[in-house]
């Protein structure tokens, strides 16, 4: 089992609750808990440059704003730099989720090693997952469907980056200059359109405005 865990979630009253079932059920030596993303970041990293690795990351995916200014303001964002930092560090996400869209991608794309839906039930499912990654193993809440997720289009950088813009209600042309601005190619107004009309053709819409609120009820933008 592991013994020197990190817990990113902001809710005082699931980090209590998480905390106390890691040292009292699961005997774990050292649980840590931080309610910002780069506070926890920062914690990761010291114990890494240290020889002091973290075994494991707990982390929810959203986090509230406030006034104070983050650089990483969601879970996936700590996910993401965690794994550059140690790329064998194991990853729970505990989170209200339950888009099998979005949850896949995690498992696929992040790479994360078990996803735990928040509810009832979650603090046991939580020990299961734990138990389950420990053992190499990845673990899953059992009332997430991978299987109902569709097969859906491929989004590189570029989509993403169109697809944005366009729900921000940008012009071809004020994209085209966002994306020589970024360095991002091809950046010509007609590869604009080429890359805009194969996505209309693969979800099936007739403008730029279905096109988006399309992609945003299946949780890709």
């Amino acid at each position: 089992m592991f013994q020197k865990v990190l817990i990113a979630e902001d809710f005082q009253g699931d980090n209590k609750s998480i905390v106390d079932t890691l040292k009292h059920k699961l005997k774990i030596a050292e649980v840590e808990e931080e309610d910002y993303c780069d506070k926890a970041f920062n914690r990761l990293k010291v114990a890494f440059n240290n020889q002091e690795a973290y075994d494991l990351l707990i982390t929810d995916l959203s986090f509230k704003e406030n006034h104070v200014p983050q650089k990483l303001t969601s879970g996936i964002a700590l996910i993401d730099a965690a794994r550059q930092l140690q790329p064998d560090l194991k990853i729970i996400v505990n989170s209200m989720e339950e888009n099998p869209v979005k949850i896949r991608a995690l498992f696929e794309t992040q790479h994360i090693n078990a996803y735990v839906c928040k509810g009832r039930q979650s603090l046991d499912e939580l020990v299961k997952a734990m138990q389950a990654v420990a053992g190499g193993s990845t673990y899953l809440s059992p009332q997430i469907d991978l299987n109902t997720a569709k097969n859906v289009f491929e989004l590189d950088e570029l989509d993403l980056f169109i697809l944005k813009n366009l729900a921000e209600g940008l012009s071809k042309k004020e994209i085209r200059y966002q994306l020589k601005k970024e360095d991002l190619r091809p950046n010509s107004e007609s590869a604009i359109d080429k890359r805009v009309s194969k996505l209309f053709d693969e979800f099936g819409a007739k403008n730029s405005t279905e096109l988006v609120a399309k992609l945003i009820r299946e949780g890709l933008i």
